[in-house]
């Protein structure tokens, strides 16, 4: 089914814990706090008596999972999945954590990421035997794996993770209650360690940890592998250095606000984008507002800087499911109109800046710049936290073809006119780096969806489409 994408879909969260009673219980709380990084599949896989067993489902968390499946899943060690599908098929077979079986020992994974060597790699191992289950690129790692267990365990770990390109922090369980976290040599993907009751903690972001009350120790390093057992964690470092490439649409959009992902609050760091580009993009007007909740810490920074009052002149509703009863086709825009309503006694006659943290296609903000106007606001101005993007995603976020981008071809004249704008101004890159605060950033993020710079290189022909059928 073809996606019409107005913002970009959320990559993968993962959680894993070792040696804690009910591991799955607080697995599944660590996969609540994470939802926001998967809406189509949920799944949780643990470790007792030398097997793994595991609950998958399609749908959010608490769809997937009833009291029932938590008390099933017996054992100390687990790891969970939430998933949004980037390559491969949103069906249940794809939903993770994969499991497999190998000389009377079992493992699972969790992967969050692209491989962007995908297809040569799928392409070799089945021209030597290896027989996939799914169409993600995520099974790919164990068959690498189990292929070079000859070399020992932490070995067959090394191996494998130096035969992948790409985007991946991913998390594994062994059947002996074994839990390995690792992060690629760029480190795009976030991944953190913590402490629950002395016990170590794996999470995407830091808000699963503050969920389940465990201590926040660190991040993983780029290429950092770690393995978690019943002697404590070992850490093996990468032999090879790259240059850092952190993904900015993390701290964008991607993340939650509550959170902390490369040394950087993400609340704080959404606010210093407004602020920054409150300073590049000044224009009189009655209030600042954002069309919730995308945009809405950027633009409490953007008022914050600019003097000018703060309003939320949009109300979401947030009981809007996934799916709801379709209306009839006199009711135009109703997707629209579900999720946002305006307060119209704030709106008519004000002259209006609204932040927002990207425009993928503008068919959504065109749509509501126009019932804004026939409401009777006067002047709309828009104010984006994000340089315009002009390329698409190769490592694990579902941004549209480069095509299908409003900004890929555009000039920003070109799009306030379509987008029926008083004024139109994006953050720079430049001012986007600089607002993090981090010391040389310039150095430390991948800007590939702005510039077109992209820090680990791929075939063309190995696009999103091909990926797709692997």
């Amino acid at each position: 089914m073809e996606r019409y994408l107005e913002k970009p879909r959320e990559a993968c969260g993962l959680f894993g814990l070792c040696g804690y009673p009910e591991a799955a219980r607080i697995t599944y709380f660590g996969l609540y706090a994470l939802q926001h990084r998967g809406q189509e599949s949920a799944g949780i896989a643990t470790a007792n008596n030398k097997n793994i067993t595991a609950h998958k489902g399609m749908g959010l968390v608490p769809d997937v999972f009833e009291n029932i499946h938590l008390e099933q899943l017996k054992g100390e060690s687990a790891i969970g999945h939430v998933r949004y599908s980037t390559t491969g098929s949103s069906i249940l077979s794809n939903a993770q954590p994969f499991v497999i079986h190998y000389r009377k020992k079992s493992y699972a994974v969790a992967h969050n990421g692209n491989l962007v060597n995908a297809y040569s790699l799928k392409n070799e191992l089945e021209t030597t035997g290896s027989i996939f289950q799914t169409t993600t690129d995520s099974e790919i790692f164990l068959h690498l794996f189990v292929k070079n267990l000859k070399s020992g365990f932490e070995g067959a770990l090394v191996e494998a993770v130096s035969r992948m390109k790409g985007a991946f922090s991913f998390i594994m369980l062994t059947s002996q209650g074994e839990v390995v976290g690792i992060k690629d040599p760029n480190g795009f993907r976030p991944l953190c360690l913590g402490k629950l009751n002395g016990q170590y903690v794996l999470a995407s972001e830091t808000c699963a940890l503050d969920l389940v009350e465990a201590k926040f120790i660190r991040e993983l390093d780029p290429g950092e592998i770690v393995i978690i057992g019943e002697n404590g964690i070992k850490s093996i470092k990468s032999p090879v250095t790259v240059k850092r490439s952190f993904c900015i649409f993390e701290l964008i959009y991607f993340a939650r606000p509550d959170s902390t992902i490369f040394g950087l609050n993400v609340y704080q760091t959404r606010k210093a984008h407004g602020r920054w580009l409150a300073g590049e993009a000044h224009v009189d007007a009655d209030f600042v507002m954002p069309f919730p909740d995308s945009g809405t810490y950027a633009a409490l920074g953007y008022s914050e800087a600019s003097g000018i009052p703060f309003e939320m002149a949009m109300i979401r509703n947030h009981y809007v499911g996934r799916t709801f009863i379709q209306p009839t086709q006199s009711m135009r825009d109703f997707g629209v109109r579900v999720k946002l309503n305006p307060v119209k006694e704030l709106l008519k006659g004000k002259d209006i800046i609204i932040v927002d943290d990207s425009i993928i296609r503008g068919t959504t903000v065109k749509t509501r710049v126009k019932a804004l106007r026939e409401l009777g606001v006067k002047r709309v101005h828009i104010r984006v936290s994000s340089p315009p993007l002009r390329f698409p995603c190769h490592y694990g976020i579902d941004f549209p073809t480069k095509g299908e981008l409003i900004a890929a071809n555009k000039s920003v004249e070109e799009l306030r006119e379509l987008l029926g704008l008083d004024s139109l101004h994006y953050i720079s890159l430049e001012g986007l780096l600089k607002s993090t605060g981090m010391d040389s950033p310039e150095n430390n993020f991948c800007k590939a969806c702005f510039d077109g710079c992209y820090p680990v290189g791929f075939d063309e022909s190995l696009s999103k489409d091909c990926l797709e059928r692997i």
